[in-house]
């Protein structure tokens, strides 16, 4: 009998630290960089800034709508990939890609859906001037 107790025991733990390395990889997240206001519908139907565009109430672009959240209604950046929704640990790091489609590369903390940033990039490189 207990011999099948720390077999038992230690396939569970065995278990656990798979799922623990496999929490800590570094890891490609592509999506847009957008508020947490409209991609978790706090004021949009469709997870995306589309009605606030229309009504123009918070800019004309997706970047000016989510730096209008960010600086007035209290949202934080995100990495939004359809109905997946990442929170983002380095805020200043992905400013510069509000509205915009991004590359991040990071650490994701399953428990809090949170990437830890490494590195950030455009999705696509912006074409030159």
């Amino acid at each position: 009998m207990n011999r099948i107790a720390t077999l038992c025991a230690a396939g569970i733990l065995a278990w656990a630290n798979a799922a623990y390395a496999q929490a800590g990889a570094v890891k490609t997240f592509r999506g847009e960089v957008s508020d947490s206001q409209c991609a978790l519908n706090v004021h949009s139907l469709t997870r995306s800034h589309e009605e606030m565009l229309k009504s123009k109430s918070m800019g004309g672009t997706s970047r000016s709508c989510s730096q209008y959240c960010i600086d007035h209604l209290g949202g934080e950046l995100v990495l939004s990939s359809g109905a997946t929704v990442f929170r983002l640990d380095n805020q200043s790091a992905a400013r510069e890609y509000a509205g915009r489609k991004a590359k991040v590369v990071g650490i994701l903390d399953p428990r809090t859906k949170t990437i830890h940033i490494v590195s950030i990039v455009p999705e696509t490189q912006p074409p030159s001037r």
